[in-house]
């Protein structure tokens, strides 16, 4: 029993108004509602043809990457987030022009990996210089055999 008596409550739900954001969603909401429609009606479909283009692929394709993160060399993880955090640090620096958020996150990316990785770097730098000065000269040939034409 309680000592203090308490008053009667009369309470009453009030429902909030709708501010002109929620009511701009609902408005997006329903307009896109035939679309949506039709992609859940074409999701079988799909399914049926991702499941054609996994059965295609070699039986070991998924296998091997599976064991590899089951069973990661020793300290796998901890490069693998300071690579992604380089990226994400390239993501936050490239204000401004969508060739920067092309190119700064991958440049820091590749200099992360390159520090945890300096072999395949090598390689890879390797590679690149070879078929940049390809290009290059490929690129000097046509130039000149374009000046010689005029």
């Amino acid at each position: 029993l309680s000592l203090y008596s308490s008053p009667a409550r009369e309470t009453k739900y009030v429902e909030a108004p709708q501010t002109q954001l929620e009511e701009g969603v609902s408005h997006l909401r329903h307009l896109m509602e035939p679309y949506t429609a039709c992609i859940h009606l074409m999701i079988p479909c799909h399914k049926k043809t991702l499941s054609h283009c996994i059965k295609a692929l070699p039986s070991d394709f998924f296998s091997e990457g599976y064991e590899f993160l089951q069973n990661p060399p020793a300290g796998f993880y901890p490069r693998l987030g300071v690579i992604g955090f380089a990226g994400i640090v390239g993501l936050f620096l490239a204000r401004g022009s969508k060739i920067k958020k092309l190119v700064y996150p991958a440049s820091l990316m590749a200099v992360g990996a390159s520090m945890y990785y300096p072999q395949q770097a090598a390689a890879i730098g390797k590679v690149a210089g070879t078929q940049l000065y390809d290009w290059s000269l490929q690129g000097y040939i046509a130039v000149e055999s374009l000046w010689k034409d005029n």
